[in-house]
């Protein structure tokens, strides 16, 4: 068997979650978090799209974490990202973690929005 160290070049992959948390590049982000290109911020959920709009030129698909059960997202808000061309998926935010770190290390461009669990 042949065992391959993953590289993330300089995006920061998600180390862990737990309640209200997540643990990203070694640090612990409180609540709702956004993991884009440009670095790790706060969200302040459906009603932020500014925040992952502003990544857009740097993604193709945003992954969504819906918290601990998937859940639709708002219809507005996923009409932002349509009329804007950006691809968004939604699913539980733990799906989403792992998700996003197996297109990450295989250098897609992908940003993530979490909901904690």
């Amino acid at each position: 068997m042949r065992l391959n160290e993953v590289e993330y070049n300089d995006s920061q992959p998600i180390d862990g979650y737990g309640p209200g948390f997540f643990r990203i590049g070694g640090k612990v982000f409180e609540g709702a978090t956004a993991v884009l290109p440009s670095g790790v911020t706060s969200w302040g959920g459906y009603e932020d799209t500014q925040t992952l709009l502003d990544a857009m030129a740097d993604v193709d698909v945003i992954f969504v974490g819906t918290g601990k059960e998937i859940a639709h997202m708002p219809a507005d808000f996923r009409s932002v990202f349509d009329d804007a061309g950006i691809g968004v998926e939604a699913m539980p935010s733990p799906a989403a973690c792992r998700t996003y770190n197996v297109l990450l290390s295989e250098g897609r461009r992908v940003a993530l929005a979490l909901l904690p669990v």
